[in-house]
């Protein structure tokens, strides 16, 4: 472990340059609703395996992440975390009816990709700042690679997130390949009773991970050098810590099981 101050620490988080919109956010009224019945239609549908369920946070802040094989991917994760967990989704699902009401009625937050996604990042900081569940497919996109390794590069996006917030809980969720059998690219009805095998791993938080010599290897004098270089240069030595955390997230993800 290398040492890394609080102070560092809220100077990382600043440089990072995500801010949110300086709106509330609260979980709407309609997914408290769906919340008590939803789950309960996926369990008669499903043949879904958990392991590590106590892990999850019950309260407070928490950024879930994992691998993406489905569009049922989210409410899976909704279902064995239950927890209300608001997605970062591209703009596609929120432009026809009657997508765009369920996304829009249950605190989605629609992703416009011309733009950098940077509207979609700023509410993704609301959620985190007002104790809410944030939840992010680190590759991106759905995986459409059809033999296995399934799994795509992480975006350092979701590092950056993670920067900004560098206490807030990072908890993967990972599925198995049950989760696209279930419902497959194209379908329009699921296979019912696929078994699926849903692993939930230890949380995480940025700031642990960059004080680990195995992680960022991050330290106060690492910070301090950074006052000492241009935008252009501060900017790369974040990209490459970035493309670190992802990369080792995405490894995690693996490990754990994923296709």
């Amino acid at each position: 472990m290398v040492g890394l101050s609080d102070s560092s620490l809220e100077a990382i988080s600043t440089l990072v340059g995500l801010e949110g919109t300086g709106e509330g956010f609260s979980t709407p009224i309609v997914y408290r609703f769906l919340e008590k019945y939803v789950p309960s239609l996926l369990r008669t549908a499903t043949n879904v395996h958990i392991r590590g369920a106590h892990k999850v946070p019950r309260i407070g802040p928490v950024i879930f992440c994992g691998n993406h094989l489905s569009n049922l991917d989210p409410f899976l994760k909704i279902l064995v975390t239950q927890r209300p967990i608001h997605f970062l989704a591209k703009e596609g699902h929120f432009q026809k009816q009657p997508n765009r009401f369920v996304m829009k009625s249950t605190g989605q937050i629609e992703t416009f990709r011309k733009s950098g996604g940077k509207d979609a990042l700023a509410r993704a900081v609301d959620v985190i700042e007002n104790g809410g569940c944030l939840g992010i497919f680190p590759e991106g996109t759905r995986s459409r690679i059809l033999e296995p390794p399934l799994l795509q590069p992480g975006k350092t996006g979701f590092a950056r997130m993670a920067a900004r917030f560098p206490h807030v809980p990072i908890v993967p969720v990972i599925l198995s390949i049950g989760a696209r059998d279930f419902m497959p690219p194209g379908s329009i009805l699921p296979r019912i009773w696929k078994r699926i095998d849903i692993t939930i791993d230890d949380p995480i938080t940025f700031s642990e991970w960059a004080t680990n010599v195995d992680g960022g290897g991050i330290d106060d004098d690492w910070v301090e050098r950074l006052g000492e270089l241009n935008q252009d240069e501060v900017s790369e030595r974040f990209r490459e810590k970035f493309r670190r955390f992802a990369d080792q997230l995405i490894g995690t993800l693996q490990f754990r099981g994923a296709p």
